[in-house]
Formats: structure tokens, C-alpha cells, sequence
């Protein structure tokens, strides 16, 4: 992997994790409402979820396969 993919890798790998801490504060926060809209928050959880799988990804390509 070159420098340049990596520095893409790790600048796309920031905006994915602020994505996910955004999208846990907003279902925090619809969680707490008086009359949460569950098909929203389904919608959101599903996103996080699959945000957390992209951000795996990225950590796995970055980080160097170490073979012991």
C-alpha cells in the first residue's frame, strides 16, 4: 500500500468514525424523546451498523498483516 492510499484510507476513516459519533448522539437523543419514531431510529441504527463495518474495513487495510 502506498502512502497515498493510506492517507486516503485514514482521512476517509475520520469522516466514518465522526459520522458514527454523530449518528449515536442522534439516536441517543430520539431514544429519549417522548414519542420516539422507531422506523427512524431502526433507519439509523442500521446506518451506524453499517458504518461500523466500513470503519473495520479501512482499520484492516491499514493496519500491516503480521505474520507470527
Amino acid at each position: 500500500m502506498t502512502d497515498e492510499d493510506e492517507g486516503e484510507f485514514a482521512a476517509e476513516l475520520a469522516k466514518l468514525q465522526q459520522e458514527h459519533r454523530d449518528l449515536d448522539a442522534a439516536i441517543d437523543a430520539l431514544q429519549h424523546s417522548p414519542a420516539p419514531d422507531l422506523l427512524r431510529l431502526q433507519r439509523l441504527k442500521k446506518r451506524k451498523l453499517a458504518l461500523r463495518d466500513r470503519i473495520s474495513f479501512i482499520e484492516d487495510q491499514i493496519t500491516p498483516d503480521i505474520i507470527a
